[in-house]
This record gives C-alpha cells, structure tokens and sequence, in this order.
C-alpha cells in the first residue's frame, strides 16, 4: 500500500512541478481535465485514487476560475500602481491555491490507504433507520450521541470567548425517504452569534448515528451598522445526502473497534471527515463531566484541511465531552436533559 500512496504522489508532483513554474510566471495556460485523465488516472478498481484525482482536477479548475475572475477585477481599477498589485496578488493567489490542492490530493491518498480503494456507496434504505421519535422509549440511544429531543450540550474554548451550545430539537427532516434528527449547533463569541447550523442525524437499528447533511450559516456583526446586526455571510460546507452526489457517513458507533477508520459524510470539496477509533478506554475530565477509562476516543481529520486533525472523547451516556486541537480544549460545561 505504501508504495501504491508514494507512486500516486509522484504524479501528483509531476503535475504541481510542471504547473506551478506556469503559475509564477502568470502563464494564462492551464492543462485540460481530459489531458490530465488521459496522462496521469490511474484505471482499474482504484476507485478511490481515482476520486482524489478527479477532485484534484476541479480543485485546478476552480483555481483558474477564481484568478480570471480576480484579474477581471483587477483591470477596472484605475490607478496603475493598484492594478499591478491587485495582478500580484492574483498570481501569489493563484500559486498558493493550487499548492493547496497538491496537498489536498495527498490528503485524499492517505485517507485511500486507511478505509481501502473501494467504491464509497454505503446502503442508505429508510429500512435501516429507527423512527427518531422513539429514541429514548421503544429505541435505546447510542451511548455516545443520544439524540433524545432536549437533550443539550454547552461547550467553552480555553483559547477565545467562543461558546457551543448543541441542542436535539423535536424536528425531523425527511433526506433519501429517512427520517432525521434536527440537532441544532449554535457558536457564539462575546455574545455574538457566529455560526448557527442544522445537523440532520439518524439512527441505524445496530445504533449507529449517521451524519446525513447539514446547513451551516456563517454571520458576521458589523459594529457601524445600525442597529448593529449579525450579517449571513457564508453558507460554506452545507451538504446534504442525495444532492450534487453526496452521500451520508456514520458519525459514532454504537459499539466502536480500535483501529476502525471511517468515513463520516463525502461531499467532495464541502465535507470529507473521516475518524479513527483510537481508544474505547479513554480517561478525561472536564467541568461537566469526566470518564475514567471508559471513553470514547476518535481522531477526527479531513483532508480539504491538511494537516488539521482533533481528538474527540465521548463519555457513554452523555455524548461528545471534549475536543482537542492544537492545544485548544473546547470543553463540556454543562449537560441537560428534560
């Protein structure tokens, strides 16, 4: 496998290396998907090398389109000397982007080697899932995300002011014929609301929960509005399965093995997390909450962010408690049920 991951990212290479000196020099040339396919896919049963090339290829494209559209603005600008630094920074721009799909496409070949080269197809029938509405009667919840209907969760950061607040709604939301949870994710900063998304979760009757989609809206308050009102700026990594090919993942276990690397969603260039089971016998504490060799503990990475990767614990019975990432803790601070 090893030397199958390092042959990729030779080709790899020779694309960047053959490119990238065009984009220094602010070359308008940029190689054709078909000539890429035709030089550098490799055929066979590779589906899932052949995924990352593809999405290597649009990530190119739309590094192309991003700098047209910045030279287009950078020709109506009146002034010489802002014309030519707005063209500087097209072309830095541009070459810093394409890097970054060079990284993503080797991000993608790691994740090959770890969950295999099949095709990634995973059977979503109405069939498999629980009514939602009968978790925490009729249905036991997975332990280490209950989606019983009041059920919330207050996270603090260690590093900012940010607040998380995670509530399961009593809405449903009806994706590919199976019935959703609506769980709401609310982050805050000094009060401010920045981000509020909708995850859509559901319930496979091994008590698995799946992450089906979501809507995520990013704000921003401008303080020389008034009154001063958080704006809707982005709705950046919303995805829901079924729409523009993506497909759902399971987001936690009911019953987790060491070693299990998965994906959780796939919707390329929006949403490809993947996590890896590390430990079932995790310790940690946290204010709300604290497990003693018995939590669940995942490493949670995708590779449109390269190199960025948490670790999560889950306490059974209460759900996600803590998450680490580069020395930020975002901690349980509080846990409620009705």
């Amino acid at each position: 496998m090893t030397t199958k991951v390092n042959a990729k990212r030779s080709m790899g290479l020779i694309a960047l290396c053959t490119a990238v000196p065009a984009l220094m020099a602010g070359s308008m040339a940029v190689a054709s998907p078909d000539a890429l396919e035709t030089d550098l896919v490799m055929k066979g049963d590779s589906y899932c090398t052949q995924t990352a090339w593809f999405a290597y290829i649009a990530c190119w494209n739309e590094v192309s389109d991003d700098f047209f559209i910045n030279r287009g603005n950078c020709i109506n600008l009146s002034d010489a000397d802002e014309r030519a630094e707005c063209d500087s920074a097209a072309k830095l721009a541009r070459m810093e982007d394409a890097i970054l799909c060079s990284e993503q496409f080797y991000g993608r070949l790691d994740v090959c080697a770890l969950v295999g080269e099949t095709r990634y197809d995973p059977d979503f029938s109405p069939g498999n899932f629980v009514d939602p509405n009968e978790i925490g009667f009729s249905v036991l919840p997975n332990p280490y995300l209950p989606l019983v209907p009041g059920h919330r969760w207050v996270y603090e950061s260690n590093i900012d002011s940010e607040t998380i607040t995670m509530t399961v709604t009593d809405k449903t939301k009806q994706i590919e014929g199976v019935t959703c949870r609506v769980v709401s994710d609310i982050v805050t900063a000094d009060g401010a609301v920045i981000e509020d998304t909708d995850d859509w979760y559901a319930q496979d009757l091994n008590g698995n929960v799946w992450y089906c989609g979501e809507i995520a809206r990013d704000f921003e308050t401008l303080e020389a509005d008034e009154p001063a009102e958080a704006e809707l700026v982005s709705i950046g990594g919303s995805w829901k399965a079924g729409r523009d090919g993506a497909k759902p993942g399971i987001l936690v276990f009911a019953a987790p093995q060491v070693g299990a690397t998965y994906r959780q969603e796939i919707s390329l260039g929006e949403a490809e997390d993947v996590a890896q089971v590390i430990s079932i016998t995790g310790t940690e504490s946290v204010p709300a909450a604290s497990c003693m060799n018995d939590c669940l503990v995942t490493r949670d990475f995708t590779a449109i962010e390269p190199g960025a990767e948490a670790k999560k614990y889950y306490k059974p019975g209460v759900g996600p408690i803590l998450e680490v990432e580069d020395g930020k803790r975002v901690e349980l601070v509080e846990f409620t049920t009705l």
